[in-house]
């Protein structure tokens, strides 16, 4: 079985995109991703940053054995620019793609940065006053991410607390600051824990080798906000 992940992520002013492979003889993965600030204009970033990390890994696509996208929540934009490019790439290789929560992959930073936390609760700034929000654990014997809260829209001050020891990932407390009740009870606050291509790799190939897997048509964002403007009497 080939073992080589593309990965992709475009839901922050973020184009973010990695591979996940084994270098040939070697048993350790090896990732390699370019993570470049590009505004509104992801797409124009995307495959040529794909091509980049996949010459530099010296792979083709056509070693690609699947494609994990970051899902959302995030920008709408962005959330079709990576659900489009992925579905595409895997239309085109007939190979699967790996859909991967924002917010997990969030965790995953976090995770990477401080392997030893078990409970990371990610709240990310959704703009118009709300936050993104998710609540993970880590578990070590299953070597894989539970979902205590799925990822959910709400005002800062309504962010569920967890009931242990939690790092806080996201830009939410930077953001919000107090608003967000986590921020004064967080073991850890990790504010550079957002979505990454390489951290969604990691994740993405969890749930590759675990099967949760999707054919290339069911490649969908999950936008989890309904609504991307206020109506006027909503700003008043």
């Amino acid at each position: 079985m080939s073992q080589v992940l593309l990965a992709l992520d475009t839901s922050t002013d973020f184009c973010s995109v990695a591979v996940f492979y084994f270098p040939r003889a070697a048993s350790s993965p090896c990732v390699i991703s370019r993570h470049d600030r590009t505004g509104p204009v992801s797409s124009e970033r995307a495959l040529p940053a794909i091509c980049e990390v996949l010459e530099e890994a010296k792979l083709t696509l056509d070693d690609c054995s699947a494609v994990a996208f970051g899902t959302g929540p995030g920008s709408f934009t962005g959330l079709r620019t990576a659900a489009g490019v992925a579905q595409g790439l895997a239309f085109g290789l007939n190979i699967p793609v790996v859909p991967v929560s924002t917010l997990l992959a969030c965790a995953e930073r976090a995770r990477f940065s401080d392997p030893d936390i078990r409970r990371v609760l990610v709240a990310i700034d959704a703009r118009m006053g709300g936050v993104y929000w998710a609540d993970f654990a880590w578990d070590n014997t299953l070597e894989d991410w539970r979902v205590h809260h799925s990822a959910a829209l709400s005002p800062p001050t309504c962010v569920l607390v967890p009931d242990e020891p939690f790092t806080l990932a996201g830009n939410a407390s930077s953001v919000f600051g107090d608003m967000l009740p986590a921020v004064t009870r967080a073991s850890v606050i990790d504010t550079l824990a957002m979505p990454h291509a390489h951290a969604l790799s990691l994740v993405g190939w969890c749930s590759f080798i675990a099967g949760r897997t999707l054919p290339a048509h069911l490649a969908v964002p999950e936008y989890v906000r309904d609504k991307v403007a206020l109506t006027t009497r909503e700003r008043a």
